[in-house]
């Protein structure tokens, strides 16, 4: 079987991300300039998970650097799901916030789907509602799924042509393996999705030329099951910096590989926020 001459080049997030945080605080800086009222981001927290609470103090931490306000709701491990419901409804209503982010996941007795529901579309600056998945199925206006969306702007930084691609994405969750499917399809790829039901699951993610793995298994697909030359996104990450992908026999058979840290993560924060400046202007009518 061919291989591809070189080792894969990695699609550095970081910088990418370095780029459109810049422009968002631009748009940020000119939109609190012209209305007097910065862009605020509300962070939802429920419970006390160590890696959450890390998640949440990086955005809020973005969010300062990029001109953005931000509003932090710590909520006990114990509140219920008509809590979380009636917190974020309130948000949803406050006028001065303009973009709502629930860290998740929620503790487990939490229904997260309700939760997120009560996010007012105009606000879902994370893209986990319906209403946002459906905007993104359909090509409607809305704001897509941040780890998503970021993937598809690395894509196109590396100036990856989509239309008529065999695309495959390993997983299937509703924030990140479906929605960025329906992103790939509306570029006009072929897009198969895998999951753990899949039969001949190594067949299948051999024939993709764009892969997205996002199944949460660290190194869950190995190089050998890679087509020489295919583009690899994995938006895995686990302790210690490990992917869903063995990264070091991916090298050898991707053309193009996201590298964990530093790929699509970045890319995740910096579309969450450039998506609250745009969910502030639409707003507040500037």
């Amino acid at each position: 079987m061919p291989r591809t001459p070189s080792p894969a080049r990695l699609m550095d997030g970081t910088a990418l991300a370095r780029r459109t945080l810049a422009a968002a605080a631009e748009r940020a800086a000119d939109l609190t300039r012209r209305t007097g009222t910065a862009p605020c981001l509300a962070t939802v927290l429920v419970g006390d998970d160590p890696a959450s609470a890390t998640y949440v103090r990086m955005k809020r931490n973005r969010c300062a650097a990029t001109g953005i306000r931000s509003r932090h709701v710590a909520l006990p491990e114990h509140t219920t799901t008509a809590e979380l419901v009636s917190t974020i409804r309130e948000l949803s209503e406050d006028a001065e916030v303009h973009g709502i982010l629930l860290q998740h996941p929620v503790p487990a007795h939490v229904d997260e789907r309700a939760a997120f529901e009560a996010i007012a579309p105009h606000k879902d600056v994370d893209g986990v509602t319906l209403h946002s998945f459906s905007a993104m199925a359909f090509g409607r206006p809305g704001f897509t799924s941040c780890t998503p969306g970021g993937i598809l702007r690395l894509l196109d930084a590396h100036g990856i042509g989509l239309a008529g691609r065999r695309a495959v994405v390993v997983g299937r969750s509703a924030i990140l393996g479906r929605p960025v499917g329906m992103l790939l399809l509306a570029r006009d790829a072929t897009v198969t999705y895998c999951h753990s039901r899949t039969e001949g699951i190594t067949e299948v993610i051999g024939e993709a030329e764009v892969l997205v793995v996002a199944a949460g298994r660290p190194g869950l697909v190995h190089g050998t099951q890679i087509r020489p030359g295919a583009v690899v996104v994995d938006a895995g990450y686990h302790p210690g910096g490990v992917g869903d992908v063995d990264a070091a026999s991916a090298r050898e058979r991707a053309s193009l590989l996201t590298p964990v840290p530093g790929g699509v993560g970045p890319m995740t924060i910096a579309v969450l926020l450039e998506q609250t400046v745009t969910a502030a202007g639409r707003q507040l009518g500037a």
